[in-house]
């Protein structure tokens, strides 16, 4: 057999019989890192009771960060700015932190469930046609927490939704450009 024949025939057994060895194997040679960019469970929590300075911190880091990191200046809004007692604000606190969407399917609807009053589904998820923004606001400036609350004009940001969703997966509206 000529010698080239030989090396060729040589390699392509070897190549083979590597293909089909069950007993070798490949571990990862790099470790991957993803770093969180944004978070939005409830849009309010970022949008409105946090200082666009703080958007960044609250994006990057976790739920479970929420109640130290979140919490002061959630509070310092709903006093400050939306002037209202200690008793709405420490009740927005307690269910908007930590800002995430739980969904309770063994509640019952009435009892279960980010603001229930407010979003028909009460297992603490959302639809795509629910105002949150509207359902947030009236708890922050509306009277159902506290029925003295004078600021019932600002319960609405006045924006209606202004594309049909699909009636098919992913069902979102195509974006506006």
């Amino acid at each position: 057999m000529h010698p080239f024949r030989f090396a060729l025939l040589a390699g392509a057994t070897l190549m083979a019989a590597a293909c089909n060895s069950d007993s070798m194997t490949t571990a990862v040679t790099t470790t991957r890192m993803y770093n969180q960019v944004q978070r939005l469970g409830n849009p309010l929590v970022s949008e409105v009771f946090l200082a666009k300075r703080s958007h960044a911190t609250h994006g990057s880091t976790g739920p479970a960060q929420d109640v130290s990191l979140i919490r002061p200046e959630l509070i310092s809004f709903v006093a400050t700015v939306a002037g209202r007692n200690a008793t709405v604000q420490n009740t927005l606190a307690s269910v908007l932190l930590p800002d995430m969407l739980i969904v309770q399917t063994d509640k019952a609807q009435s009892s279960a469930g980010w603001l229930t009053w407010a979003l028909a589904n009460g297992w603490g998820g959302r639809k795509l046609t629910d105002d949150v923004v509207d359902a947030g606001l009236s708890a922050i400036f509306g009277t159902l927490l506290d029925p003295s609350n004078v600021s019932a004009g600002l319960t609405t940001d006045n924006v209606a939704s202004d594309s049909p969703f699909l009636t098919t997966f992913p069902y979102v509206a195509a974006a506006n450009h």
